[in-house]
């Protein structure tokens, strides 16, 4: 009964075995990495729990599997799911370190459940585990890491006054000035506060100077400087208010103030072409008026004022005049209902307001009791009609300093400046947070480089989602608080995160000690960086945005592996994965007992390559599009020096093997009826030299196929061949030339974005240029033919109606080229 146990358990772990590595097994696998990798998340969950819950994979594969798990699931944003499955993968004796950014998500998905205490944990792990990989990264780090690159244009809406904290409404522009625009007369004694200006029409808006990402400053053609005032006065200074947050040195200079020195027409305020004119007869006051947020739809408006509300003055204890928040709504032509905030006091002051995109929070400044020192941003939630009790962002944000000006994003990143963190330029600095999914939580916080900050202070900043373009207030230029546009001319990301795994092809198992060598194909050759892979198979770096490389892989007893890749045309902020199978070889040291040349032989395959006398050359023949085995190809092997020809015929496995003799040059022929032959040459052995065993695999095509080419993307809308795209169309060329009597259609693809019509026309436009770029490089206009396909087989789900990333979108944007006819 014992042994038949035993047997029993044998037969099955022989049978799981198999079944892990049976190709529909690897297949699936494969599929759900590839999912995985084009970040459609939700496709590559179902795969992987389909592939656990069969329980078959070996120990490493399902380890990795629940690694892809726990960040499918992050990504997807169910963090209650990645929190279990980093939990469960983090248990496991067996694993060893992870990518750093795995503690990175792991923290934020804590922070997101609720449970700081345990996600600040794992990010003081991340940061050790971040440090590590630098260090032992350091030759590719170095080598790769870039910084993000900015133009800033300085706007013809500025004048010699105060210009600051610019915020979005409707198709235009709202600002806090110290101009009056005609608003009141030059003798008041009002014009030394602050209103609400509007330019309706933002792409109107005209820059005077352009401050280069180098820092340099060009004049632009024709553009007026406006002059200085010779007598500026400062802010405070009237009679009725001391110092307060909107006129205090820590949230900007404003070192004028003054209204025009124009009487005013009594006219109403007309709009002008990319001209600024006062927002509101109801909101602006005799009183400071901004900085302001809006609802997404423009209905409401939340504004700082000072703390007068009709005509009555509100001082605090110590007889200080406060800030505070008042809302309004749109109706009968102007804003109406103007209301304080339940929280507001007449002891401290809340300024700054700023809406999440639905309406639901709203981050504000104040230096209530009880907070982290100086000025704190705070966030408050909507419910029921009410705004709920502030909650201090905490000392992961806010320190013994002021933190001002906040702009939350519409993926909810939240923009603030402070001169309270180590790391500064100098004044104000402005940074962005990553909060937690809640918006009430702060995961990290992260500095922005020059020229967004610069020595002078940096404030109320404003963006889109990705940081393509925005405002932002400085004092650099002449110490003025002004406006600039910025506009990002670099990717967002310094660098590209790339995870790379090197694994035996046969085995599917990890290599360890691989070396992996990286070259930029925009620097010199001698800039190779080699790196090598951990006991996982693992190796991490990041790679400058905006650049193309060549990976070389080698190990000893595997045959090199030689790949490109580019981060040009990448645009999200996912770390990319990058798998590399290797294919073994053997060369055996035989020492011949005769050095007699011997004509060589068909002899079969054997095992024990001690009995050989001279080299051999063997190989696998497969099909081009899925490597599988081909069985019944002729394989000619032809002596160059007495141009005797030997002949194979390979079997079920593909295999072919021929001796050679050293000395002489080989070429090998590889044909079949409806295949394409093909051809390769080999190099003599020296005479001298020991025998050697020679791996020769080889693809073939065969009419019908259809071979996707890598890389063959377009930009939106466009049919121009990238620079990307045209080193991969080299290899079709070189394919082409390879199988003279080889005639292809070019299919083009375009991604369901804009009118079907359109971009059948479009596909077509592509499919012709590719056709042309080969011709150009000398293969004949009649063996191609172009075809557009336009949008109808996308490779994903991304069809009309589903939103989809820029990268599942690109996927779709692709070229590919089907056999017609190869003898």
């Amino acid at each position: 009964m014992i042994i038949k146990l035993k047997y029993l358990c044998l037969a099955l772990l022989f049978s799981t075995f198999t079944l892990a590595q049976t190709p529909g097994r690897e297949s699936l696998l494969q599929q759900a990495n590839r999912h995985f990798d084009t970040q459609a998340y939700a496709k590559a969950v179902a795969l992987y729990q389909e592939i656990l819950s069969q329980n078959l994979l070996p120990i490493p594969q399902r380890q990795q599997v629940l690694l892809n798990l726990a960040s499918s699931y992050f990504n997807l944003g169910d963090h209650v799911k990645s929190e279990e499955f980093y939990k469960t993968i983090l248990s496991e004796s067996s694993v060893g370190e992870l990518p750093a950014f795995h503690y990175l998500n792991f923290a934020k998905a804590l922070a997101n459940n609720g449970k700081m205490q345990e996600s600040e944990k794992y990010y003081d792990l991340y940061q050790s585990r971040k440090l590590a990989e630098t260090q032992r990264n350091q030759g590719a780090e170095n080598f790769t890491k870039k910084r993000i690159t900015y133009r800033l244009d300085y706007l013809a809406i500025n004048t010699p006054n105060a210009e600051f904290s610019p915020m979005y409404y409707k198709d235009g522009l709202v600002f806090v000035s110290g101009k009056a625009a005609g608003a009141v007369s030059s003798e008041s004694t009002e014009k030394g506060y602050l209103d609400l200006f509007f330019v309706n029409k933002e792409s109107e808006i005209k820059s005077l100077t352009t401050l280069n990402a180098d820092g340099t400053e060009a004049e632009i053609k024709d553009a007026r400087r406006i002059p200085t005032p010779t007598q500026p006065r400062k802010l405070g200074s009237d009679s009725y208010t001391k110092n307060t947050s909107n006129d205090s040195r820590t949230l900007g200079s404003y070192s004028g103030y003054g209204l025009n020195d124009e009487s005013t027409t009594g006219q109403k305020s007309t709009a002008k072409s990319g001209k600024a004119f006062p927002f509101s007869k109801e909101l602006n006051t005799r009183f400071h008026e901004g900085p302001v947020t809006f609802s997404a739809d423009g209905s409401q408006i939340i504004f700082t004022r000072n703390n007068f509300n009709e005509g009555q003055k509100g001082v605090s204890e110590d007889n200080n005049i406060k800030l505070k928040l008042y809302s309004a709504q749109w109706g009968n032509g102007d804003w109406t209902n103007v209301q304080e905030l339940s929280f507001n006091s007449n002891d401290y002051s809340t300024a700054h307001p700023s809406l999440s995109k639905d309406g639901s929070l709203l981050y504000f400044v104040s230096d209530m009791p009880q907070g982290m020192g100086g000025k704190d941003i705070y966030v408050s939630r909507y419910n029921n009609g009410q705004w709920s009790t502030p909650i201090n962002l905490g000392k992961e944000l806010n320190t013994k300093q002021d933190e001002v000006f906040p702009f939350v994003d519409a993926r909810g990143n939240l923009y603030f400046s402070t001169a309270g963190r180590k790391g500064g330029y100098g004044g104000l600095d402005l940074y962005y947070a990553i909060l937690s999914k809640d918006g009430t939580k702060v995961i990290e916080v992260i500095h922005l480089d020059a020229p967004i900050n610069s020595k002078a202070d940096d404030f109320g900043l404003i963006t889109d989602a990705s940081r393509t373009t925005g405002y932002l207030s400085s004092n650099r230029r002449e110490g003025d608080d002004d406006i600039y546009r910025f506009t990002r001319e670099s990717s967002l990301y310094e660098c590209r995160e790339l995870l790379v795994r090197v694994f035996d092809n046969q085995t599917q198992q990890p290599l360890d000690s691989a070396t992996i060598t990286l070259k930029s194909k925009s620097e010199s050759p001698e800039a190779d960086k080699p790196l090598q892979t951990d006991a996982n198979g693992w190796a991490h770096l990041c790679l400058a945005s905006n650049n193309d490389f060549i990976f070389n892989i080698s190990k000893n007893g595997y045959l090199d592996n030689t790949i490109g890749f580019s981060t040009r045309y990448l645009t999200d902020d996912k770390p990319t994965r990058l798998e590399l199978g290797m294919e073994t070889f053997t060369v055996s040291n035989i020492i011949s007992s005769t050095t007699t040349e011997t004509a060589p032989n068909k002899t079969p395959i054997r095992d024990d390559v001690s009995e050989l006398k001279h080299s051999r050359v063997r190989g696998i023949v497969r099909t081009e599009t899925d490597r599988q085995p081909i069985e019944g190809v002729l394989v000619k092997l032809r002596n160059e020096c007495d141009k005797k020809i030997y002949e194979s015929i390979t079997g079920p496995d593909g295999r072919y093997d021929f001796e050679i003799a050293e000395g002489c040059d080989y070429t090998l022929i590889y044909s079949k009826d409806t295949y394409g032959t093909n051809t390769v040459k080999i190099n003599r052995v020296p005479k001298k030299a020991e025998p050697k065993v020679l791996s020769k695999d080889i693809g073939l095509l065969k009419k019908g196929d259809i071979v996707k080419l890598d890389n063959i993307y377009y930009d939106q809308g466009k049919d121009g061949i990238r620079p990307d795209a045209a080193r991969e169309l080299e290899k079709v060329v070189a394919t082409m030339k390879r199988y003279p009597s080889l005639q292809a259609e070019i299919l083009s693809h375009t991604d369901s974005r804009g009118d079907a019509n359109f971009n059948r026309v479009l596909s077509q436009k592509r499919a012709q240029a590719v056709v042309d770029y080969m011709v150009s490089k000398g293969i004949s206009r009649n063996r191609l033919k172009p075809t557009g396909m336009g949008e109808s087989t996308p490779v994903n789900g991304c069809v009309d109606g589903v939103i989809c990333t820029e990268a599942e979108y690109q996927r779709n944007r692709r070229t590919e080229f089907k056999v017609l006819e190869i003898r």
